[in-house]
Formats: C-alpha cells, structure tokens, sequence
C-alpha cells in the first residue's frame, strides 16, 4: 500500500466537502445524547515502512477499556478550543508527544461508541525516531503496525460481539489477527478500517 502524507491530506479535505464527518453508526445503538472524544493516529516512517502508532492500555480492574488497544485520545476538555486539540492533549498527556511536533493531516470520520462517545480521529505526522514518555498510569506500551498489514483484508473479520445492551443483542465488531503478541479489535479497528476505506476509495 502506498501511503503519500499529500495525497491523504488532499483525500481528507475532498472527504469532509463532499460528505458528513460521521460515519453511520453501529447498528443496535441507541443514543439519547453522546459526548465528544478525539484520538490521535500517529502515521510515522518506520524503517522505510509507513506504519500507525497504538498503545495499549494499562490494565486496571473496573476499566471496561484497560489492557485494550487504541489510539492515544479521550474526552474532550471544555477547556479545549476543538477535537484536534483534545487529540494532541491526550496524545502530549499519555505518550509525551509535543503538539507542536505533529503535523495535522485532517479527520477521518467520527463514530458512535457503545458507551456514548462520539470519537472524532485525527490523522496526524509524527517524526521518527522519537522519544515518547509514556504516562504508566494510563499507557503500558506503545506498538506500530504496518499500513501494508492492517489493509490486507486477510488480516481482519467481522465477529458477532456480545452488546451490554442486554441478552440476544450482538454487534458486529472487526477483529484483526493477532499482531506482536496483540489483537486490535472494536472501535479502534473500526476506525483504522474506516480510513484506511477513505484513503483507498477518494480520488
């Protein structure tokens, strides 16, 4: 797969004129009122190889979310002036990333959560080598999965998952193969697979 940081740029922008931000949600959710979260997708230059930047979620026992892996990202802030800023604040609070060292590609589009939230993702370029300070309360590592990987379809499949909902309600959630000892799966592969659909299929 070809990864051009232009060419994403200029397929992120015809995107967001040509269509809603908001990707249809995920069947059986209903929600009365969601609430605004933003995550950061670090493209870096790895190697010779583009590849995403995930971390995985230090564990903790109560935390729906702990030991999962995701983007580096979480609810919006009223003190934040957009979602892109929330994206680069959580990204500078859980893996050390300098807002300032990201360059801003455009959104990729937003999706409703089983929990409420409404998760705007920002693709985003990161330098690399660089060093990351890891927040260990929230963050217990960091992983980068190859663009050529994660876009092989052979790689991924949609499961029946069981809904919180309730008995009887399933959600279909993508689940890619198991990578460097790690399965990426619901919502983060959902948006991985959603942008990398955009990227793919815009002119």
């Amino acid at each position: 797969m070809i990864i051009d940081p232009e060419r994403i740029r200029h397929q992120l922008k015809i995107s967001e004129a040509d269509s809603p931000r908001t990707c249809p949600p995920l069947p059986d959710i209903q929600t009365i009122q969601t609430l605004p979260a933003a995550v950061l997708m670090p493209l870096v230059f790895d190697g010779d190889i583009w590849k995403l930047l995930f971390i995985k979620r230090t564990k903790h026992i109560y935390d729906r979310h702990s030991g999962q892996i995701a983007f580096p990202g979480g609810r919006a802030d009223p003190n934040d002036p957009s979602l892109e800023a929330t994206a680069l604040r959580e990204a500078q609070e859980e893996i050390g990333v300098n807002p300032a060292d990201v360059e801003i590609l455009g959104q990729s589009c937003s999706i409703t959560t089983v929990t409420d939230y409404e998760v705007s993702p920002y693709a985003g370029l990161l330098p690399w080598p660089y060093e990351l300070t890891l927040s260990t309360e929230e963050v217990e590592k960091t992983i980068l999965i190859p663009f050529d990987w994660l876009a092989d379809p052979d790689n991924r499949q949609v499961k029946s998952w069981d809904s919180p909902f309730g008995p009887g309600i399933d959600l279909p959630v993508v689940f890619f193969k198991e990578f460097a000892g790690e399965i990426l799966w619901g919502v983060t592969a959902q948006i991985v697979v959603d942008f990398l659909d955009l990227i793919q299929n815009t002119p």
